[in-house]
């Protein structure tokens, strides 16, 4: 299953079943899981853990090392889980140990072409990044985060659930959990009630969520009273109690 002209070094890790494409380079300290599939041309170096059923097309360029300056040399690694698909010329760089040594990407998310992935970033399951979308180090994506495409997010953002960001936006503020945003910098425009809609939310629990949104953008209050406000909703609508905890997380302040 390996073509005869990849280089794949002896200290490598594959499982039986994978397939590696001409001029495919992988360096030792890789481990590669069942069912995956290595397109011409990528690149892996490790220490890299990619789980199974991975598709990763030509030119791709996995487990760098990270474009920081503080960099040392020290190992580091990259952990990507199960499922994903990753297009052309994705580039994705292992942690530093200044940021807790890993980057890890999670299961089932569609990583487009161009898209780039930095340092110590921690992206969880069920994401999109279109064309170009771009996340600086230590940035924490959660789960069905869908990126337009050139989106970009400044180092130590966090972008919540299920929120959406446009084509071309500039992200340098935490984004809540369900929101969309657009414009450079990013501002609020509403839930992402298509995406929401999507994932198979409720009618009422989409309502309960556009009484959250008011609450948080258009009632004028400050942040620590949207924030107890959304709270005091979290037993009638866990959801908001999600975007309450969001919030008390944040440490660059929300796209507001």
């Amino acid at each position: 299953m390996i073509d005869p002209r990849a280089v794949v070094d002896p200290a490598a890790r594959l499982a039986a079943d994978v397939e590696v494409g001409p001029f495919a380079v992988i360096g030792p300290e890789v481990e590669i899981g069942a069912g995956c599939v290595i397109g011409p041309h990528a690149v892996i170096e490790g220490p890299t853990r990619i789980g199974r059923r991975n598709r990763i097309h030509a030119f791709a360029a996995l487990g760098g090392a990270p474009q920081d300056k503080g960099y040392g040399g020290e190992e580091t690694r990259l952990e990507i889980g199960d499922d994903n698909v990753i297009r052309e010329y994705v580039t994705i760089h292992r942690g530093t140990a200044a940021g807790g040594g890993v980057t890890r990407i999670g299961s089932g998310n569609f990583i487009m072409a161009y898209a780039h992935i930095a340092h110590d970033c921690q992206v969880g399951d069920g994401t999109v990044f279109a064309n170009g979308a771009s996340l600086a180090g230590h940035v924490v994506v959660e789960d069905h985060v869908v990126f337009g495409g050139f989106a970009l997010v400044h180092q130590f953002c966090r972008i919540g659930r299920h929120a959406f960001l446009a084509m071309g936006c500039g992200v340098a503020k935490d984004v809540p959990p369900f929101v969309r945003v657009a414009g450079n910098p990013a501002r609020p425009y509403g839930l992402n009630t298509p995406g929401l809609r999507r994932r198979g939310f409720a009618p009422a629990t989409l309502e309960g969520l556009r009484r959250a949104y008011k609450v948080l953008y258009k009632e004028g209050l400050t942040l620590a009273q949207a924030q107890a406000r959304l709270q005091a909703m979290a037993a009638e609508l866990p959801e908001a109690g999600v975007m309450a905890a969001f919030i008390a997380g944040a440490r660059r302040s929300i796209v507001r």
